[in-house]
């Protein structure tokens, strides 16, 4: 990537032409992370403007963005130096690699009260911290598809870092998604959102809630699995272009045919399976103490780790 390309930041500096920038801004294409995303085939029928124009452009936003192709030493230098989002808790940092990564999709799942809501709030204020401190100064946006979500808790989680509780709280961006289709659009509207308000977190809490209670049954499942993968495409996308960490959460059912082992799977099916980065199970242990265990990250072994739920929030146990 070239200095010049580096320093682009907006489609003005790409140096579009006014009618071709009115063009793309009316379907909604207004950052350079957009047009990146963007498939110019559609956008040349859409838009009535010549394929290799577009081409072009989309071509020069994903190099501005360095997205072009790179060698395997320079994708190890820029992943080591990708900040991260403490948990609070030291044990589980490490077994996520130093905490949660910007630039991918972090999976939590496991069984009601094994603490993915309570880890979801703590990093929606852990990323609000300074970097010497875990966190990236920047906000949060919590998709909440089940309802689950607790300013009390926040509160308490912001005293026990020591941030202002309402400062904290004015800086997450909080939305109830009422169905799958409004849970897509949200995640849509976070394209003009993320640059705006200097998001470094997303954190959809459950992912799968709507898509199981809309598409229920064997003879839905296709359309289900379709769309969730759509769904989670839009995420992946989203942590990748626009430098945030995307943190979704996920319920198990049981698997009747399962004698020897874990006789839980992640909701969600094989779709799910292979499109978030990291898969962590958490599991309820004795008291306040949970245990995390890997299960799928392509750079970290599998292991476990535990930690615990305090008054304050997600710590080690004592």
């Amino acid at each position: 990537m070239s200095e010049q390309e580096k320093k682009i930041k907006s489609l003005e500096e790409l140096g579009i032409s006014s009618t071709i920038l009115k063009k793309l801004q009316e379907v909604g294409i207004t950052t350079i992370e957009a047009l990146a995303a963007a498939n110019p085939y559609e956008l040349s029928q859409n838009l009535a403007i010549p394929l290799p124009t577009l081409q072009k452009l989309v071509a020069q936003a994903r190099a501005a963005l360095g997205l072009g192709f790179k060698t395997a030493l320079e994708l190890k230098k820029e992943r080591a130096s990708l900040p991260k989002i403490t948990t609070g808790s030291r044990n589980l940092d490490s077994l996520l690699g130093g905490g949660v990564e910007v630039k991918t999709v972090t999976e939590f799942f496991g069984e009601f009260g094994s603490g993915k809501t309570q880890l979801c709030h703590q990093l929606a204020v852990n990323v609000q911290l300074p970097p010497e401190k875990g966190g990236l100064g920047k906000k949060a946006v919590y998709i909440d598809t089940e309802g689950t979500f607790r300013w009390e808790r926040i509160e308490a989680m912001a005293r026990g870092v020591g941030l202002e509780p309402d400062k904290v709280m004015e800086n997450i961006f909080y939305v109830r998604a009422i169905n799958s289709d409004h849970q897509m659009a949200v995640v849509e509207e976070l394209k003009d959102l993320i640059p705006k308000e200097n998001i470094g977190l997303v954190v959809v809490d459950s992912v799968t809630g709507h898509f199981r209670a809309e598409y229920p049954g064997r003879e839905n499942l296709a359309a289900r699995q379709q769309k969730l993968n759509r769904h989670l495409h839009q995420l992946i996308s989203l942590a990748e272009l626009y430098n945030v960490a995307v943190v979704v959460t996920n319920q198990v059912m049981a698997r009747p045919d399962v004698f020897y082992g874990d006789p839980t799977m992640p909701i969600g099916g094989h779709v799910l399976h292979h499109a978030p980065g990291i898969r962590v199970q958490l599991k309820k242990s004795r008291g306040n103490r949970r245990i995390a265990r890997i299960v799928d990250a392509p750079h970290l072994p599998e292991s476990e780790a535990v930690f615990v739920i305090t008054d304050v929030g997600i710590r080690d146990p004592e």
